[in-house]
């Protein structure tokens, strides 16, 4: 009872570990493990080569899947690309396996102190980071060797090793074992890390190993495909492939496991390091044969998971998804997307609604309207609502900020819109009363208009691309907006002393001017908060 206890504990540990060594790694790289993603291409050897990178970094699988399901529902990578590096990332999950396998003794406890003294004594929130990844690395340690010091005890127990002893010589039971375990752990690499510690404790047969390898590697397709329920149907797509991909793997390697065994016997004289090298050849070669089969992968993906259009539910927002909040880094930038995504349908609103005034297009007027309410107004509320709850969480320095900065943006974006939609009812007010306007108050509005346009939506690209020089240009056509704002008035005055401007016209443009430069000011909002940030 108390072996099992040990085992159980140093499992916890182990996931512990885990857990904090990629949350570590996803504070110091996870902004570029997603640029790189976008900048993957069809080029399938490169995006293999990446995921199996990224992810040996990381220590992470889910890490990269949640950014790639992220960029496929936003059309920004395909299907195709995703199998990719999948198939990449069969191969960097084998790291975590190698790492266990070498006997690191006292070092895991300098890792654990090292990572104490980072996250206790070092106050800057940007550390902490450092302190997650070598506590993780070294709790990682201890609890495999928690699992290690039990299984010597353990295997004593004459039924134990004798059952132990039945996964060698019926390879089924032990992958079924392995698929058992992945369903209960939800981690594969928790599963195969223990099969290291059983062979660090000679407690298994190296086929009996393998067996639970194949397994894990099924019980990771189980719980994938409880998973792609929730998902919608590109993710699916994605997920769905991923589990062909393993099965498939299992499925070629099932009947050859006794030549197998004995190939990897040659490649080291410890167990335990047999074992991992078995995990590592297993994944790289079922890697090396399926990625001439991207297409056809993807091509059965979208069979069991097609999309119906029909029954294809609207999404209010097209970025942002509650899944990202496992990935903060990842949940920032596609909120960051969806924030330039309103900004650009506030920006279109702002040249409709000054089309529909100055050419009494009822219309577009319309249509204004329209994206207020179906676009802008709700798509407002869900990322209001994504940022608040993902700034609850565990973010880093610059994660907050950016965070701060896209709420704070968010409410200048929202009443862009609002002003652009008091612009449109204008317009319809003036087409359903008839107002004139003077030849000088159009090419005014005209003017006015584009200028406008044209700094709102330099500001909106100042804050896409991050361009602090573009955001400087920005500020300095705002200045100049206002002298262009101060003197257009100064000629409606005079119109109206002349008479030549007819009084219930007065209104309508005096208000279009006033709220064209409070769009200016926000676009002026905007480009001050990018150069700061």
């Amino acid at each position: 009872m108390v072996g099992l206890i040990q085992i159980l504990g140093g499992l916890a540990l182990f996931l512990f570990g885990i857990n904090l060594l990629s949350s570590g790694i996803e504070k110091l790289a996870g902004d570029q493990i997603q640029i790189w993603l976008e900048k993957v291409t069809n080029n399938r050897i490169k995006s293999a080569l990446f995921g199996s990178v990224a992810t040996a970094l990381v220590q992470s699988s889910s890490l990269i899947m949640v950014t790639m399901i992220g960029l496929i529902n936003a059309n920004l990578m395909t299907v195709e690309q995703a199998i990719g590096v999948m198939l990449g990332q069969e191969i960097g999950t084998t790291m975590t396996a190698q790492i266990v396998s070498f006997h690191v003794g006292d070092f895991r406890l300098v890792l654990v102190i090292l990572g104490l003294i980072f996250l206790e004594f070092f106050p800057k929130r940007d550390w902490k980071k450092f302190g997650e990844i070598f506590m993780g690395l070294g709790v990682i340690f201890v609890g495999m060797g928690f699992m290690s010091n039990a299984l010597d005890e353990l295997i004593k127990i004459p039924w134990v090793a004798s059952s132990l002893l039945l996964l060698g010589e019926r390879t089924w039971l032990g992958v079924l074992a392995g698929i058992v375990l992945t369903a209960v752990t939800q981690s594969s690499s928790a599963v195969s890390s223990l099969v290291v510690a059983m062979g660090i404790s000679s407690a298994i047969t190296l086929e009996g190993a393998i067996g639970i390898i194949l397994g894990a590697n099924i019980g990771t397709c189980i719980t994938g495909l409880i998973a792609a329920l929730r998902l919608s149907p590109t993710a699916k797509q994605a997920s769905i492939a991923q589990i062909l991909i393993n099965i498939t793997g299992v499925l070629i390697f099932l009947p050859f496991i006794s030549p197998f065994a004995n190939l990897i016997e040659g490649t080291s004289g410890a167990l335990a390091r047999q074992i991992a090298n078995a995990h590592t050849v297993f994944n790289v070669a079922v890697s090396i044969m399926l990625l001439p089969f991207v297409k056809q992968i993807g091509a059965a993906a979208r069979k069991l998971a097609p999309v119906d259009r029909r029954k294809e539910i609207k999404r209010v927002t097209e970025f942002i998804d509650e899944k990202q909040y496992a990935v903060p880094a990842v949940a920032i930038n596609q909120a960051a997307r969806e924030l330039f995504r309103l900004g650009e349908v506030s920006a279109e609103m702002i040249q409709l609604s000054c089309g529909a005034l100055i050419d009494l297009d009822l219309e577009a007027a319309q249509r204004v309207l329209v994206l207020e309410d179906s676009v802008v107004d709700p798509v407002t509320d869900e990322l209001e609502g994504f940022v608040d709850r993902l700034m609850r969480s565990d973010l880093s320095q610059a994660q907050q900020r950016r965070s701060f900065q896209i709420k704070n943006l968010l409410v200048d974006i929202e009443r862009v819109g609002d002003m652009a939609e008091d612009i449109a009812q204008y317009a319809q007010e003036r087409a359903d009363h008839d107002i004139p306007f003077t030849n000088e108050a159009i090419e005014t509005l005209k003017h006015l208009c584009r200028c406008a346009h044209s700094n709102y939506k330099q500001a909106l690209q100042a804050f896409h691309e991050r361009d602090r020089a573009l955001a400087e240009r920005v500020c300095e056509v705002e200045s100049e907006f206002d002298s262009l704002y101060l003197q257009a008035r100064q000629r409606h005055i005079r119109r109206l002393e002349a008479g030549t401007c007819q009084p219930e016209a007065d209104v309508i443009f005096t208000e279009t001017l006033r709220l064209l430069e409070r769009i200016s000011d926000h676009a002026d909002n905007i480009g001050v908060s990018v150069a700061r940030n």
